[in-house]
């Protein structure tokens, strides 16, 4: 079931990474983030954000997973990232493995490229789209997908808003 969507306009990566923060630190264990928008908008900023939401330490590189698919962090919660670039539309998700840890309540998942998934999409889970607007102004659109993701996201407008 798909509630409503938010849409927050951001002007710089380090708004973008604000942003990112602001959902790891509500975080609860279990959500599952899957990152769409072009090349350079900002998918791995908003994880960066997410990363330090979530308490994994400033001194720890969050970088893009793309040469090597995912990468693991630890902080109040594991997050794990995931880059599907590489893969293109030919995944055989299920060799993959990834869905051993995706939705589990002691992490938080965040997919770059998730429109590589097609129907291997979890069901529940959050979509997010970053639009660029301009050279660093993005429009950052949460989708969720099912009851929890959809109470996150109630929260978030919540915060955003008030």
């Amino acid at each position: 079931m798909e509630h409503h969507v938010f849409e927050i306009k951001v002007n710089s990566p380090e708004e973008t990474r604000d942003f990112g923060r602001l959902l790891g630190e509500n975080c609860t264990g279990g959500e599952i983030f899957l990152l769409s928008g072009d090349l350079g908008a900002g998918k791995t900023c908003l994880t960066q954000g997410l990363a330090r939401g979530l308490g994994v330490p400033e001194d720890e590189a969050v970088t893009s997973p793309t040469f090597v698919l995912h990468c693991q962090y630890y902080g109040r919660f594991e997050l794990n990232h995931i880059d599907l670039y590489r893969l293109g539309t030919e995944i055989d998700w299920e060799h993959l493995g990834f869905e051993e840890f995706m939705g589990r309540g002691d992490s938080v998942t965040s997919v770059e490229w998730a429109e590589f998934m097609g129907e291997e999409m979890p069901h529940e889970h959050i979509g997010v789209h970053i639009n660029s607007l301009g050279e660093t102004e993005r429009l950052i659109r949460l989708t969720p997908v099912g009851k929890m993701h959809s109470d996150f996201v109630d929260k978030i407008s919540g915060k955003i808003s008030s």
